[in-house]
Protein backbone atom coordinates (compact mmCIF):
# COMPACT_ATOMS: atom_id res chain seq x y z
CA UNK A 1 0.00 0.00 0.00
CA UNK A 2 2.83 2.06 1.05
CA UNK A 3 4.01 1.71 -2.77
CA UNK A 4 0.85 2.83 -4.41
CA UNK A 5 0.72 6.40 -2.12
CA UNK A 6 4.79 7.04 -3.40
CA UNK A 7 3.50 6.76 -6.95
CA UNK A 8 0.43 8.20 -6.57
CA UNK A 9 2.62 11.47 -4.86
CA UNK A 10 5.58 11.40 -7.31
CA UNK A 11 2.66 11.68 -10.32
CA UNK A 12 1.03 14.33 -8.47
CA UNK A 13 3.88 16.48 -8.00
CA UNK A 14 4.21 16.32 -12.05
CA UNK A 15 1.14 17.01 -12.65
CA UNK A 16 0.14 20.05 -14.76
CA UNK A 17 -2.54 22.28 -13.80
CA UNK A 18 -5.62 23.61 -15.79
CA UNK A 19 -3.95 26.92 -15.84
CA UNK A 20 -0.66 25.59 -17.42
CA UNK A 21 -2.86 24.05 -19.83
CA UNK A 22 -4.55 26.99 -21.04
CA UNK A 23 -1.16 28.58 -20.88
CA UNK A 24 -0.07 26.23 -23.89
CA UNK A 25 -3.29 26.29 -25.67
CA UNK A 26 -3.18 29.99 -25.75
CA UNK A 27 0.63 30.06 -27.00
CA UNK A 28 0.22 27.29 -29.21
CA UNK A 29 -3.26 29.26 -30.95
CA UNK A 30 -0.90 32.38 -31.30
CA UNK A 31 0.86 30.07 -33.94
CA UNK A 32 -1.29 29.37 -36.04
CA UNK A 33 -1.65 31.44 -39.03
CA UNK A 34 -5.72 31.33 -38.99
CA UNK A 35 -5.84 32.21 -35.42
CA UNK A 36 -3.74 35.57 -35.83
CA UNK A 37 -6.61 36.95 -38.09
CA UNK A 38 -9.31 36.47 -35.14
CA UNK A 39 -7.26 38.63 -33.12
CA UNK A 40 -8.12 37.47 -28.95
CA UNK A 41 -11.32 35.81 -29.41
CA UNK A 42 -11.67 33.03 -27.36
CA UNK A 43 -11.51 29.77 -29.46
CA UNK A 44 -12.54 26.36 -27.25
CA UNK A 45 -9.36 24.48 -27.01
CA UNK A 46 -10.55 21.68 -28.70
CA UNK A 47 -10.62 24.03 -31.60
CA UNK A 48 -7.32 24.79 -30.94
CA UNK A 49 -5.97 21.42 -31.05
CA UNK A 50 -7.81 20.70 -34.23
CA UNK A 51 -6.42 23.59 -36.28
CA UNK A 52 -3.03 22.28 -35.34
CA UNK A 53 -3.49 19.20 -36.05
CA UNK A 54 -4.85 20.55 -39.46
CA UNK A 55 -2.01 23.22 -39.65
CA UNK A 56 0.68 20.33 -38.91
CA UNK A 57 -0.70 18.35 -42.10
CA UNK A 58 -1.00 21.14 -44.27
CA UNK A 59 2.35 21.83 -43.21
CA UNK A 60 4.21 18.48 -43.93
CA UNK A 61 2.01 18.30 -47.37
CA UNK A 62 4.17 21.22 -48.25
CA UNK A 63 7.98 20.03 -47.20
CA UNK A 64 6.22 16.43 -49.83
CA UNK A 65 5.80 18.96 -52.70
CA UNK A 66 8.45 20.88 -52.04
CA UNK A 67 11.30 17.97 -51.74
CA UNK A 68 9.61 16.20 -55.12
CA UNK A 69 10.12 19.26 -57.11
CA UNK A 70 13.56 19.73 -55.78
CA UNK A 71 14.23 16.18 -56.58
CA UNK A 72 13.09 17.06 -59.95
CA UNK A 73 15.38 19.84 -60.20
CA UNK A 74 18.28 18.28 -59.28
CA UNK A 75 17.43 15.39 -62.10
CA UNK A 76 17.20 17.86 -64.46
CA UNK A 77 20.16 20.00 -63.62
CA UNK A 78 24.06 19.91 -64.73
CA UNK A 79 25.35 19.26 -61.21
CA UNK A 80 28.47 20.99 -62.00
CA UNK A 81 26.99 24.74 -62.17
CA UNK A 82 27.19 27.24 -60.21
CA UNK A 83 23.34 26.92 -59.51
CA UNK A 84 24.09 23.27 -58.43
CA UNK A 85 26.80 24.47 -56.17
CA UNK A 86 24.24 26.58 -54.79
CA UNK A 87 21.33 23.89 -54.40
CA UNK A 88 24.31 21.71 -52.70
CA UNK A 89 24.90 23.74 -50.03
CA UNK A 90 21.67 24.52 -49.22
CA UNK A 91 21.14 21.04 -48.98
CA UNK A 92 24.49 20.12 -46.46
Amino acid sequence: MSSRRSRSRQSGSSRITDEQISDLVSKLQDLLPEARLRGNDRVPSSRVLQETCSYIRSLHREVDDLSERLSELLATSDMSTAQAAVIRSLLM
